[in-house]
């Protein structure tokens, strides 16, 4: 069997334009730098810089590349993108010295591209302005960019059960909302900034300071969880409004894209009809109030509040902070308003649970998503069904419309390869001393890119003291749980590089 013959220019030719991507970004960190005289701009100037013109040079010396794309190097672009990305995304906090280690800044900006929102900095509050708005760009250049990925990339490739989404999203098939994938993106683009800058503004009028209005809307939006501040959101919680503003903020960001355009073009009956946002909105409500009666009832939230205690009456403090911890993990945000691991035993296993839910399909949230969610459920029931008639077809349906069963062999193989990835995730991390807790919880919030853990990674803790090699190995579990499993871990099998 001989090698595979690959079209290495246009590989290239993708990675040099993601760089001018990224770059440009650094270029805005820049700009931010120079507002608050943080005494870096320089550093983040020249490391713009660096970006631009090694993706100048690549693009240049291969702008004769051949046109054609297939399946094996759309993998590559996708996969290997993201760690070009992670790589240059490293040099604002080297250069600067924010984050001097190479093993902290790789994980700390594939913890941002990922949207995992995990970190290493122990103290964010002295990290110059610049580097900080670097470090929510990341987040926020991700979360659209997975998007673009789901919509555009993925169901070409046929990854994991997306093709199913294609049925309801923009793509190469019918209900698009636009026939043509580039304007598709671009009305994506345009939710995505409106949402973005609409949080900014409400924030803003909320009490935030404009720079942690700002911060917090990329990393919202985006469900990444990086926060200016070392108690996270939790640092207003004298200011219930705020916290309010960013729960629907996250709530938007969990739902498919597709959805908000539906809303804004007045299509309100899609979204009541569409079965994932409904089981969605219902996960969310019934977990919320689970939390919070036992909250209301059991736990002491002054005591897990981190800095301020309840402001408000017990019932609203209960029921805000399971609303907003319960919307935090299912979308994979990992903004903490109190630390869910001091509650009550039950609930913490119970936020664990929620770690492997995911938001939306065409959302930025990470984790299994509903989509998949249901359709595993609706087939377990079917499987009642087809006991007793065995003979009968009984196929199963989303949204009115029957799924073909190479879609629902996708999500099952998906989904056993998620807890396999899960479970080896676990193994690898107790090998480097971990108590089970600890080893759970970083493979479970690392795979679902949801950030906050358990143990000695939960909540009001960060990531600085995973020894070098876990660190090296959550990421690449941000990696794959960020890019749908399938399409790195095909990189890994042999007969991918093989022509049969």
């Amino acid at each position: 069997m001989s090698r595979i013959k690959l079209n290495y220019k246009i590989i290239f030719h993708f990675f040099g334009l993601l760089l001018l991507f990224n770059g440009g970004f650094m270029l805005t960190a820049t700009l931010i730098s120079l507002i608050y005289k943080d005494g870096v701009t320089l550093e983040l100037f020249l490391s713009g810089l660096v970006t631009l013109l090694i993706g100048v040079l690549a693009m240049y010396r291969t702008k004769g590349h051949r046109k054609e794309m297939n399946k094996r190097e759309g993998y590559i672009i996708v996969a290997f993108g993201w760690i070009v990305m992670s790589l240059t995304g490293t040099l604002p906090y080297i250069a600067t010295g924010a984050i001097p280690s190479f093993t902290d800044a790789f994980f700390e900006t594939m913890s941002g591209y990922t949207t995992t929102g995990a970190s290493i900095l122990n103290d964010i509050e002295i990290i110059p302005e610049g580097v900080l708005f670097w470090r929510s760009m990341t987040h926020w250049i991700g979360g659209m960019g997975i998007i673009v990925l789901a919509i555009a990339i993925l169901p070409l490739l046929g990854v994991g059960g997306m093709q199913l989404f294609t049925a309801e999203a923009p793509g190469p098939s019918a209900d698009k909302l636009h026939p043509r994938i580039t304007d598709t993106a671009k009305r994506l683009w345009l939710i995505y900034v409106g949402y973005t800058v609409a949080e900014t503004v409400l924030l803003q009028l909320a009490g935030m300071s404009f720079f942690d209005a700002i911060n917090h809307a990329l990393s919202t939006l985006s469900t990444g969880g990086f926060s200016t501040k070392n108690a996270s959101v939790a640092y207003w919680n004298d200011n219930p409004l705020i916290q309010y503003i960013i729960i629907f903020f996250m709530f938007l960001a969990g739902t498919n894209f597709v959805l908000s355009y539906y809303l804004f073009k007045g299509k309100v009956s899609k979204i009541l009809k569409d079965e994932e946002f409904r089981l969605y909105f219902k996960f969310i409500v019934i977990f919320t109030l689970i939390a919070a009666v036992l909250i209301y009832f059991k736990a002491d939230v002054s005591q897990s509040t981190i800095i301020h205690p309840m402001v408000l009456g017990e019932a609203e403090s209960a029921l805000r902070h399971a609303l907003f911890q319960v919307l935090s993990v299912i979308t994979t945000t990992g903004f903490i308003s109190a630390d869910y691991t001091m509650w009550t035993p039950f609930l913490t296993v119970f936020f664990f649970g929620m770690m492997f839910l995911g938001g939306s399909a065409g959302s930025t949230s990470g984790g299994v998503k509903v989509m998949r969610q249901l359709i595993l459920i609706k087939n377990s029931f079917l499987e009642f069904k087809r006991a007793l008639h065995p003979n009968a077809i009984i196929p199963v349906r989303y949204n009115g419309k029957s799924v073909s069963k190479d879609i629902v062999f996708n999500v099952l193989g998906f989904f056993i390869l998620y807890m396999l990835s899960f479970i080896v995730g676990a193994l690898v991390f107790s090998m480097f001393d971990m108590d089970f807790t600890s080893a759970i919880g970083l493979s479970a919030s690392s795979l679902g890119n949801v950030g906050p853990a358990l143990g000695d990674f939960g909540p009001v803790n960060n990531y600085a003291a995973l020894p070098p090699l876990g660190k090296w190995w959550a990421s690449f579990l941000m990696l794959i749980g960020r890019l749908e499993l399938f399409t790195v871990l095909i990189l890994l099998t042999p007969f991918f590089w093989r022509n049969r």
